[in-house]
């Protein structure tokens, strides 16, 4: 009876111990907002642009008659361009995989891209409007486009406000890498020199 009262005695602390270790890390997982490069609210914003493009080409791939087809055909390429790289975007800053990469100016490559989108949506929706067939499809391919604008106008504008600049943070870098160059001083001489060989 003694016997088995030590062993419990000397069992029980080593099952408290080793107990909490099954804790699941926070850390695993793939959804990263919000993030340094992404918060919720555009995050949100960024999925809206997704679908207002997804629908803008849809729209646009269902109509079979047109008058003026530059336009349409223009008004293509920019829906489908904001509807793949958007939501590629999405993907890379919404979870790990950007860390994957060796690309340090996250927040100048979404400031750069979201304002080209923004500026070639708005004029493919306006040469739509001015040159279409007048078809329902037509008008609400443009009125989505005009909406996708919008979103991704908001986007930039969110982004001004909540980071700044992303132009600023990049040339305090390199300033700062540059003073700390500088701050260093070079070695007198060399490892090799006829003087080090002669000591």
């Amino acid at each position: 009876m003694e016997h088995s009262r030590n062993q419990m005695r000397f069992t029980m602390p080593t099952n408290e111990v080793y107990s909490p270790t099954t804790a699941s890390n926070p850390k695993l997982s793939w959804f990263l907002i919000p993030s340094e490069h992404l918060d919720q609210t555009r995050f949100g914003i960024k999925l809206c642009e997704v679908l207002l493009s997804l629908v803008a080409f849809v729209l646009e791939e269902l109509v079979s008659i047109c008058i003026s087809c530059t336009a349409l055909y223009f008004f293509e390429f920019v829906s489908c361009a904001a509807f793949l790289f958007t939501l590629l975007l999405v993907v890379l800053l919404a979870t790990p995989l950007h860390t994957w990469m060796s690309i340090t100016c996250w927040p100048c490559i979404d400031f750069v891209y979201t304002a080209s989108i923004a500026f070639f949506f708005i004029i493919s929706s306006i040469v739509l409007a001015a040159l279409n067939s007048r078809t329902p499809l037509e008008r609400s391919a443009v009125v989505f486009g005009f909406v996708a604008s919008v979103f991704f106008i908001a986007d930039i504008l969110l982004f001004l406000k909540t980071r700044g600049s992303p132009f600023s943070n990049t040339k305090e870098q390199l300033s700062n890498g540059m003073a700390a160059a500088q701050a260093t001083p070079p070695e007198k001489e060399q490892l090799n020199s006829p003087t080090a060989e002669a000591v």
